[in-house]
């Protein structure tokens, strides 16, 4: 029913197209003198011809925006892909600042530390549940030697356990295999902190009369002839006095994020082997 109402009305139109056509012809032809019929002539076409110029009209401002939403259209995908390479650029910058940033602070590290030092990139992570190490791009072909302290910006990272000619192994603090020779900063307790895994580290040993709270940093000792003193570990977390243990329970926030290691330096350390 829709299609034959705009059929209609089409045929209506064009009807009235045909219609004007013929009366400005004969208009044209016979224009010279007056009659009757001429003005009715002139008197019907003046409307027909003003509603087909309206449709002209209203036909050539269509094709009109036609073209400018083309146009519209393809500029829109210009900006858009200009804006797409704007955000490409701006990533590769903040990428460039960060890693001048980040690289600043290990130089910084290097100049803070009384030892000779190596900077290292990683360029791999074993996170399993009970292993927690990370290989580095620097070996033996570098200087570096097994045991020697593995440290970043915030803190004491790990020691290195295997070492070949330009790649090296790093067992990192919080592995359950790892043990280092600690001591509480603020009363110089000493203990032994260990690796906890997930739960960061323990510091084991200290007695029952020792005074220790929560936020207390915890500091390399010197002792064992690994770590030199007074790295940083981290902080205690939490204390407990069990009743039948000689021995508080003390577990430790290590200072470093183990999750986001990306450069490291080495310390050249006499007692490496």
């Amino acid at each position: 029913m829709i299609f034959l109402k705009n059929y209609k009305s089409l045929a209506f139109v064009v009807f009235l197209f045909l219609v004007a056509l013929i009366m400005l012809s004969y208009s044209a032809k016979y224009g010279q003198g007056g009659g009757v019929f001429k003005n009715i002539v002139l008197e019907t076409a003046a409307p027909l011809q003003s509603v087909l110029n309206s449709s002209v009209t209203t036909v050539s401002d269509a094709w009109k925006r036609y073209v400018f939403l083309v146009g519209l259209e393809e500029e829109n995908k210009k900006l858009n892909k200009f804006i797409g390479y704007l955000q490409s650029e701006l990533i590769t910058y903040r990428e460039g600042y960060l890693d001048a940033q980040r690289l600043g602070e290990i130089l910084a590290l290097k100049k803070s530390v009384d030892y000779p030092s190596v900077a290292a990139r990683v360029i791999a992570k074993d996170q399993a549940a009970l292993s927690k190490t990370i290989l580095i791009d620097k070996g033996s072909a570098h200087g570096l030697k097994k045991n020697m302290p593995v440290l970043v910006p915030s803190g004491l990272a790990g020691r290195l356990i295997d070492v070949s000619w330009h790649v090296s192994k790093a067992l990192l603090l919080i592995d359950e295999n790892s043990n280092v020779d600690a001591m509480l900063q603020r009363t110089r307790a000493q203990g032994i902190a260990s690796g906890a895994g997930y739960r960061g580290c323990v510091l084991k040993y200290i007695t029952r009369d020792q005074s220790v709270a929560e936020g207390d940093v915890v500091i390399s000792s010197g002792m064992g002839g690994v770590f030199p003193k007074g790295l940083l570990i981290g902080a205690v977390s939490q204390v407990e006095k069990p009743h039948t243990d000689l021995f508080l329970n003390i577990r430790i926030a290590p200072f470093v994020d183990f999750s986001k290691l990306e450069e490291v330096i080495v310390l050249i350390t006499e007692d490496g082997k």
